[in-house]
């Protein structure tokens, strides 16, 4: 099954478990990223009946419960909707390391513009009138970001493809060239790295995402390298980055209740009328940043100056790509 489709189908249960009522076609047309076409044009019309057809079988096929009912005698047109009652899981016992690596793979599973698409498609529901229920997809908001070289990296490393991307380091104003063959993207105390054969050195590297600067150039053939058997990625990026000192302090206001990964790791909490400051420890700016605008409007940054404009510079970051997504329907 193609990205595309595979995120036109997790925005569909999306929205179909964001209302109890019943939604036409044409509603779900309207709504979901994806489905864009003119009913007017009979081909074009015809091409969404039949994608969408094909959708409920999927659908089905995985188990999802789709039913089909009118929201009103009055209604002459069918609708669809999810059934809660039977979609939603028994409890599963997990062992503590099988929660947290559960935990884990979800979270990265929650990409930033999956969510936008569907946050987008949740607010034409709104807007057309139909009645969205805010509990029915609380699990399916980002809870962290990945950077935009991501994507493009872990592609590469799958198809053992070259790539060449501009790198900044802290000591330099300009960014560097670099060409690499990547092995693998790991995570390593919160930040990412790509981690392979560096052409121009000719000897490996590691390379955190968020120093990526611009666009990664796919450059290579599939199949191009074979990366060593059995080597430890996170081995290479802890030799490389050393151990992080976290020195720096940011005070952030968390609304009552909420950001509780935060308090966690809080070293000082002092509670407010309007909420409770609390007082992280860090040791980057940007990947401070990176962590906090997850907890959206639930947490305000008020001091230092470097986090507030870095989560401003993240939180515009965000806006540009949902525009972009708003702009294209959501298609990649």
């Amino acid at each position: 099954m193609s990205r595309t489709r595979t995120e036109r189908l997790v925005n569909l249960v999306i929205c179909l478990l964001s209302t109890r009522r019943f939604l036409t076609a044409a509603q779900i047309a309207a709504t979901v990223p994806g489905y864009e076409h003119d009913p007017d044009d009979a081909r074009d019309h015809e091409a969404f009946q039949r994608k969408f057809e094909r959708d409920k079988a999927e659908l089905r096929e995985l188990g999802v419960p789709l039913e089909t009912g009118t929201a009103s005698v009055f209604d002459a047109e069918p609708g669809y909707r999810i059934a809660h009652r039977e979609y939603a899981l028994p409890d599963i016992p997990l062992e503590p390391d099988e929660a947290a690596a559960v935990g884990i793979a979800a979270r990265l599973w929650q990409h930033a513009g999956l969510a936008a698409a569907a946050s987008s498609g949740l607010a034409k529901l709104r807007a057309a009138g139909v009645d969205v229920d805010p509990q029915a997809t609380l699990g399916l908001e980002p809870m962290v970001t990945v950077d935009p070289a991501f994507a493009p990296l872990t592609a590469a490393a799958r198809d053992r493809r070259e790539v060449g991307f501009d790198y900044r380091v802290p000591d330099r104003d300009a960014p560097s060239r670099r060409r690499l063959q990547p092995w693998g993207v790991v995570c390593w105390r919160g930040r990412w790295y790509v981690v392979g054969h560096d052409l121009d050195r000719a000897a490996t590297r590691c390379f955190r995402l968020s120093r990526v600067v611009g666009a990664v150039r796919v450059t290579g053939a599939p199949g191009a390298y074979q990366p060593p058997a059995n080597e430890d990625l996170i081995s290479h990026v802890a030799r490389w980055s050393g151990p992080v000192e976290r020195t720096g302090r940011a005070t952030v206001l968390a609304a009552p209740g909420r950001a509780a990964g935060l308090r966690r790791w809080a070293v000082e909490v002092t509670a407010g009328p309007d909420g409770d400051r609390l007082v992280l420890p860090y040791a980057d700016p940007d990947s401070l940043a990176g962590h906090l605008v997850g907890y959206g409007p639930d947490v305000r940054v008020l001091d230092p100056p470097e986090v507030r404009e870095a989560v401003i510079q993240r939180l515009k970051e965000i806006a540009v790509r949902h525009d972009e997504l708003a702009g294209t329907g959501g298609a990649r």
